[in-house]
């Protein structure tokens, strides 16, 4: 049970690493078409999440990995019951990767547009629906035990607290319209909100000029509007789903975090004011697996139903050599990451950009005696 503890505390970890990372890279794709008047601003934008969008990704394989290895009956009735978000959130994922590798391989503004208008739809669709993947963890979701020989269910009186039942499976059985609820749609709203305000707060902190002031003064009108939103969803989940006291010290801190960036942003400390927000976000994240717990999915038709930590956890011996394996590795991957963000934090001039050369002309898109051109953003 330490174990499985261990691990839980250490995959909120993972998610806090990939939306408080890959957030503001959602935020800039978002903005990108909003905040970007010209291609040099565009391109100073994709510059600056240039070196850290696909580190940040790794976050997710990794919270999916770990989470497939430490509680295989979470990941198993999660990803089988979820199909069709998930499926739309790795299509969104891979559909920007394109976008960001493909837009600078042609000199050509139509088909920059069209790339960044992908980017742009690919950043907003996820950043909804991890709002409402997450939401309906907390609410809980249609989820029962079913016997896998009959494929009937298992009554509750009859489903163990602390094992799995032999020979059957949690199983989500509501279907993907039993998820969308207004108290998940407005999750939804919250992650847009907070990866918007995140996105502008990072564009404020990594360029210069007109486009970081102006990002800045983009960060002060959704501030307010992403804290108030990610308030009422907070104090709703803690109210009617909740069942841990404890889960209100994060959603106070995080309440703090984020009020603080507000504050900073109004008076101009840009660098506080993404620090705050990342903190925020973070927080935000401890109170959605706090929330939780003692389950790591909760059924909405009976309490017996929930998926509990120890019913999903592997066995001690795989939750020991993972252990070990995360010493090891995981204080080198915290120093890399820390190390790149050192390496590139120099803000980005848009105006330094020419937005004339890369890619090649579409006359010579065969012409492989260009290969310099088909480098950079």
């Amino acid at each position: 049970m330490t174990l499985a503890i261990l691990w839980f505390v250490l995959i909120a970890i993972l998610w806090i690493g990939y939306l408080a990372l890959e957030g503001f890279d959602f935020g800039v794709g978002m903005l990108l078409k909003i905040l970007g008047r010209d291609e040099k601003e565009r391109r100073a934008m994709l510059h600056a999440i240039g070196p850290h969008w696909d580190g940040n990704e790794v976050w997710l394989l990794t919270a999916g990995g770990a989470t497939f290895a430490a509680f295989p009956e979470w990941y198993g009735t999660l990803f089988s019951g979820a199909y069709i978000p998930l499926l739309c959130i790795l299509l969104c994922l891979i559909v920007r990767v394109c976008a960001i590798e493909w837009r600078p391989k042609i000199n050509s503004q139509a088909w920059r547009d069209r790339w960044d208008w992908a980017h742009t739809v690919s950043a907003w669709a996820p950043s909804i629906l991890w709002g409402v993947a997450f939401a309906n963890l907390v609410q809980g979701m249609r989820i029962e035990v079913l016997d896998m020989t009959t494929r009937q269910v298992v009554p509750a009186a009859d489903v163990p607290a602390g094992t799995l039942l032999y020979g059957s499976s949690h199983q989500i059985t509501g279907g993907f319209l039993s998820m969308i609820t207004p108290f998940t749609l407005l999750g939804g709203v919250v992650t847009c909100l907070l990866f918007l305000n995140h996105g502008a707060l990072f564009i404020a902190l990594k360029t210069t000029g007109e486009l970081s002031q102006r990002a800045l003064r983009l960060s002060r009108r959704l501030g307010p509007a992403a804290t108030a939103v990610t308030a009422v969803w907070a104090v709703w989940a803690q109210i009617a789903h909740s069942p841990n006291a404890l889960s209100w010290l994060p959603l106070i801190i995080a309440a703090v975090g984020l009020l603080a960036s507000m504050s900073a942003s109004a008076t101009g400390r840009d660098g506080w004011a993404f620090a705050l927000h990342f903190v925020g976000i973070a927080m935000a994240v401890v109170f959605i697996f706090a929330s939780m717990a003692p389950d790591v999915m909760r059924s909405s038709i009976d309490p017996a139903y929930s998926l509990t930590l120890t019913q999903a956890a592997s066995a001690e011996t795989t939750l020991i050599i993972m252990t070990a394996a995360a010493v090891v590795f995981v204080p080198g991957v915290l120093a890399y990451t820390i190390w790149s963000y050192k390496v590139f934090a120099k803000r980005i001039n848009a105006e330094d950009i020419d937005a004339g050369k890369g890619g090649l002309h579409p006359t010579k898109v065969r012409d492989s005696a260009q290969p310099e051109a088909l480098i950079g953003y």
